[in-house]
């Protein structure tokens, strides 16, 4: 079995993110990120989250949780980035539920633990904490989408040991990359076609389409 692909889903969680972000100074891709969270239908979302970080991609994540009924954790350094995190969601403009908050110095330890992750999102800017859950997450067996924010970290090489089906850059945000773990068990499909979607760059205006 493998994720698959709702276009009405992605499209819902897209345009309640866009909503829900319109008051924040850094949209952060967030409604790109949220749209494919719930576009694959996914059932645990798990971020890694620094203090200082920007929170819009949070949020859409939380959206997505919603639109997904998916469980949406957030791995964060220590206490101080806890709260810090708690209190941003709160102060976002969009009544949401608290995402379940886990504080780890080490990562890895913390995503041994949470079997089944089909949707990983890590900030780049902190590479190590990034690093570590990236290596040590306990993928689903329908597969995952994993997303580097801010930085491309070159995703094949961190995951070396995992079956990635294919990765993706994309030149928003200070820069965002996408992989594909295949599913377990997963042979050559003949059903490969790619999904798109669309983002505008809040900023400039300018629409840019992408492959997923």
């Amino acid at each position: 079995m493998k994720l698959v692909w709702s276009p009405e889903t992605a499209s819902k969680a897209y345009i309640d993110t866009v909503k829900s972000c319109e008051n924040l100074e850094t949209p952060d891709a967030a409604e790109l990120i949220a749209a494919m969270a719930a576009g694959w239908n996914v059932k645990l979302i798990v971020e890694t989250w620094s203090e200082g970080d920007a929170i819009a991609s949070s949020i859409g994540l939380n959206v997505a949780s919603k639109h997904a009924n998916a469980k949406h954790i957030c791995i964060v350094q220590n206490s101080r980035s806890e709260s810090a995190y708690l209190q941003a969601i709160q102060e976002s403009s969009s009544p949401l539920n608290f995402p379940e908050t886990i504080v780890a110095e080490e990562p890895g330890k913390a995503m041994k633990k949470l079997q089944g992750v089909d949707f990983l999102v890590v900030d780049w800017r902190n590479k190590e904490f990034a690093a570590a859950a990236l290596k040590n997450a306990a993928f689903g067996n329908r597969g995952a989408v994993v997303v580097c924010r801010n930085g491309y970290s070159s995703l094949r090489r961190v995951l070396r040991d995992r079956k990635v089906v294919r990765t993706v850059t994309l030149p928003v945000t200070g820069g965002i990359e996408i992989a594909h773990v295949a599913a377990r068990n997963s042979g050559k499909s003949g059903n490969n076609k790619r999904r798109w979607i669309t983002h505008v760059d809040q900023r400039s205006g300018e629409e840019h389409v992408f492959s997923i």
